[in-house]
């Protein structure tokens, strides 16, 4: 019989109950097959049980073999899962319905373009014949011979081609026998695998196997390929190897052409209090030193349920050159100690204890033994601070510690602050008038003749911290000022301290945290005499709306009632009736324009002590200028500038130029060329910079060509641009 305008679903119900299968509702509608371009347009059925079928025209046959032919339109439908095609057959045999002539499939994710299509109810199975199918909304797509989608969560694609170039410019295409996707273990595997680039095969690879979604899968990673300056052309290849859900591990062969194979390795791991990172690489022979090079490094935490911490810290390498022969970077090669620590530590909301044994590896060979640091072994801190009657708090800071090292003097220094501090405190000001007192004694072994092994220091020591908070609401109501003025007060005796030896005590250059500390000393083996007033004053524009600080100004200065008679070894005594204005900027009320700059300068010299200044311009993502300037008295001066600007719609200019005008020098410089199109780019990066400290100069270039949805080949010239240029966007993936 015909029937016009029927749901066949109710007819496939009835098939699917003769044949004992697990039976799925039925929904009737009259409506004509959906012509828009999305088969989703109209939305999608709420129950997931329900399957849908309109079509324009039927024959069926209700017998002991039931069959229909579906012909003017066809349009299958299951919760958000559409297919439409011109005709349709179900056959009773195969429980499958047959679909014919412009076959179209659509979920959220997927669309697929096929000539024939072969839906198996009893199998499970989806089958296209000659497809065409896009995925995402990254212009991710292909063609297959075939595709196959099981219910047991495979798919299974023959005779492939993807891009996510359009079909009028393929410029990349990834071409493979067969690939196969099991959505149920997120792995996909691939076989005879080719990438081609403007026709040309750049990529060839007989099996391959990676994750889907974001499961981690083991196997070989991107090769990396480019120049490592004096160390000649570099290939890695790494190998990622997911070991478990909570452990993983990357080896990475690395073929130096100058040097020889080098194999980096990287392990971590995650458990419920514990994380990790252990790091090991190896170079058997250097064929330029003719020595072997290696590199260890061990960073763990935990964290215990009773509120306990642990941290370990480990670096070693096998030799004073490696990283400015391997690191890559000025910074990396201006390394001179190296820290091995083990370190607990314990926090409450008013106590904390912390205790570590610390040691260092010193990689300069221009440090002499006798200025090479302290180990610490042990070291135990101790503070805290608990309420008392009449609105007083009783505070206590101690230390314990064993310094060790070959040459010198060694020992052990034991150090307790007691403090009792009267705070008050008002919205709009505070007052805390302290008093404390300082005791340290020492225990030392390997002293000159006649000098004390048991030397002590008592020390009082009287303060007065106050302060303000004023604002008012601008002439814009949405945007506040602030006026925070602050002084300190402190009193400290002399003491005569040139018994006492120095672990591990410097005089830090003064800024604004430095300005309102009582010691001026950075360690506790000298404390300063003085008596002084250190005064600053802080003003802000807060944007109401949004909390956002707009601007914030701050100068201060520390004026001096007395000389300061106690020094470090070697120093002399400082007779300044002030020290040296400070005064820090930072400009934010124009929407493009970041601004700060640093400032110090003396009043008895009249020109700056230290200085530095940045400014970022940046009016869209993609756009951004930095001009950043250092300076510092008798020790540096320089400029940097770096850049990321487009100068057409496809062509970007990168580039760094960092120079010492005190050494009449570029330290680092970089340029390089971004081009993007709509599924590919590429970028071109030249560097030179100066790779060791006696100042060796080192040269690089790098190539990386991206393909957009698939990976990159080449350099990691993004890695630099992120880590040279402020604000730097990479935006070609």
């Amino acid at each position: 019989m015909s029937l016009k305008f029927l749901t066949t679903a109710c007819l496939l119900l009835a098939v699917t109950n003769a044949y004992g299968a697990e039976p799925l509702a039925c929904k009737t509608s009259l409506a004509e097959p959906l012509a828009s371009d999305s088969l989703l347009a109209t939305g999608t059925l709420d129950d997931p049980t329900v399957i849908q079928l309109e079509t324009g025209h039927l024959d069926a046959q209700l017998t002991n073999v039931p069959s229909a032919i579906m012909t003017g339109g066809v349009l299958l439908r299951r919760g958000n899962k559409a297919v439409r095609a011109e005709s349709a057959r179900f056959d009773p045999d195969e429980m499958a319905l047959h679909l014919e002539g412009g076959v179209r499939y659509e979920d959220p994710g997927t669309q697929i373009l096929s000539d024939s299509a072969e839906f198996s109810y009893k199998s499970g199975r989806i089958r296209f014949e000659g497809a065409e199918f896009s995925v995402g909304s990254s212009n991710s797509r292909g063609a297959a011979d075939a595709i196959e989608i099981n219910q047991d969560g495979r798919l299974i694609l023959t005779g492939v081609d993807y891009t996510t170039c359009p079909k009028e410019s393929e410029d990349w295409l990834l071409q493979a026998a067969s690939i196969e996707l099991d959505t149920n273990k997120g792995v996909a595997t691939a076989r005879g695998i080719k990438l081609r680039f403007k026709g040309i095969p750049i990529l060839y690879a007989p099996y391959l196997s990676f994750p889907i979604g974001d499961a981690r899968k083991s196997g070989v990673l991107t090769p990396e390929i480019g120049s490592a300056g004096r160390s000649g052309s570099e290939i890695r290849v790494p190998y990622y190897w997911n070991i478990a859900p909570n452990f993983d591990a990357t080896l990475t062969p690395r073929l130096l052409s100058n040097r020889g194979l080098q194999l980096e390795t990287k392990f971590r791991y995650l458990t419920g209090r514990n994380e990790g990172i252990v790091t090991a690489d190896y170079l058997r022979n250097d064929d330029i030193l003719d020595i072997p090079r290696h590199q260890l490094r061990f960073e763990h935490r935990t964290l215990f349920d009773n509120g306990w911490r642990n941290q370990i810290d480990f670096r070693e390498v096998s030799d004073s050159q490696y990283y400015e022969d391997l690191g890559g970077s000025l910074s990396i090669s201006s390394i001179t100690h190296l820290e091995r620590s083990i370190r607990f530590d314990y926090y409450s909301d008013s106590f904390s204890l912390f205790g570590q044994v610390q040691d260092y590896q010193t990689i300069d060979d221009a440090i002499l033994p006798e200025d090479e640091p302290y180990r610490r072994v042990p070291q135990l801190l101790v503070a805290g601070h608990w309420p008392l009657p009449l609105r007083l708090r009783f505070g206590i800071a101690g230390e314990i510690v064993n310094f060790d090292r070959d040459v010198g003097v060694s020992g052990w220094r034991v150090n307790a602050a007691p403090r009792l501090e009267l705070p008050i405190a008002r919205p709009s000001w505070f007052i805390t008038p302290a008093i404390e007192y300082d005791f340290t004694r020492y225990d030392l072994n390997d002293v000159l003749p006649g000098a004390q092994t048991n030397p002590t220091r008592e020390i009082p020591i009287t303060s007065l911290d106050t302060g303000m908070f004023l604002e008012r609401t601008m002439h814009n109501p949405d945007r506040i000022q602030t006026l925070e003025p602050r002084l300190l007060y402190v009193s400290i005796p002399f003491r005569d301290q040139d018994a006492l030896p120095v672990f591990d005590t410097i005089e830090p250059d003064i800024n604004l945290v430095q300005l309102f500390r009582k010691n001026r000393f950075l360690g506790v083996d000298r404390i300063g005499d003085t008596e002084q007033l250190s005064i600053g004053i802080t003003s802000r524009i807060l944007d109401v709306s949004s909390g956002k600080e707009l601007m914030s100004a701050t100068i201060g200065q520390t004026r001096y009632f007395d000389d300061r008679l106690v020094t470090l070894d070697g120093e002399s005594m400082a007779t300044t009736e002030a020290s040296d204005y400070i005064a820090q900027l930072r400009f934010l009320l124009l929407r493009n324009v970041n601004f700060d700059i640093g400032h110090q300068w003396g009043t008895g010299i009249g020109d700056a002590t230290k200085s530095e200044a940045r400014l970022q311009y940046r009016p869209a993502h993609n756009k951004v200028l930095n001009l950043a300037y250092r300076f510092r008295r008798d020790s540096l001066e320089q400029g940097d500038v770096s850049w990321s600007w487009p100068v057409s719609t496809r062509w970007n200019v990168v580039g760094r130029y960092n120079y010492s005008f005190r050494d009449r020098e570029a330290l680092e410089e970089f340029v390089g060329l971004e081009y993007e199109s709509c599924c590919w780019g590429f970028r071109l990066v030249a560097r030179r910079y100066i790779s060791t400290r006696d100042g060796t100069r080192d040269s690089s270039f790098g190539l990386q060509l991206v393909l957009k949805g698939m990976t990159s080949v080449g350099t990691a010239a993004d890695k630099l641009l992120e880590r040279g240029i402020l604000g730097y966007s990479a935006n070609l993936r």
